[in-house]
């Protein structure tokens, strides 16, 4: 019986070719870049053209040599930008969370802003049913960072939904709803009116 290598042996040739293919062209490809001038870039432990971001981006440490975990008391948590480790206005998504809290929920991500709530039919009207995505546009508490989209569907009565026009003053009244409550919980955390 023939060894397995001297069966193959055309099979051994490819590969050994197809390794010296490849180192032949990495050397040609290194050896084009022989005239290159590379120089490091310099580098600088201080630029002045970056303190004013410096200063509005603030710092990690607390300036008596440790580092901060919180933003209590900061402009950042004036304005309920990313509390508790939100993308959004926290303000809003609490306020959001606590307005549709009689829904339940599809998916709710904190990061990118957006709620959305499974169908919801009530016994009053069993022939309708509501669904919202509720968009949260802004890291500000403010009156155009929060987008309410209405969807309904009302039955067929074979077992099957058909889409229906939504109202958009429901979604409007909503998008106000959820503003009053967001400005109720800053109020109630920072003590002030805002």
């Amino acid at each position: 019986m023939a060894h397995p290598a001297a069966r193959s042996g055309s099979h051994v040739v490819g590969r050994s070719s197809g390794k010296f293919i490849f180192a032949t062209a990495l050397l040609l490809v290194l050896g084009a870049c022989e005239g290159l001038d590379v120089q490091p870039a310099p580098h600088s432990e201080y630029d002045p053209r970056d303190q004013a971001e410096r200063e509005e981006r603030g710092t990690i440490f607390d300036g008596e040599g440790g580092i901060k975990f919180s933003t209590r008391g900061s402009e950042a948590d004036a304005v309920g930008v990313g509390g508790g480790g939100l993308g959004v206005n926290a303000y809003l998504w609490r306020a959001t969370l606590d307005t549709i809290d009689f829904m339940p929920l599809a998916s709710a991500d904190p990061f990118g802003g957006l709620i959305i709530t499974e169908w919801y039919q009530t016994a009053a009207a069993p022939d309708e049913r509501l669904k919202l995505h509720v968009l949260i546009k802004d890291a500000v508490l403010r009156a155009d960072g929060i987008k309410v989209s209405m969807f309904r569907q009302t039955s067929d009565h074979a077992g099957g939904w058909l889409d229906a026009p939504a109202n958009n003053a429901t979604a409007r009244a909503l998008e106000d709803k959820i503003l009053t409550r967001a400005r109720e919980l800053r109020i109630a955390e920072i003590g002030e009116p805002g």
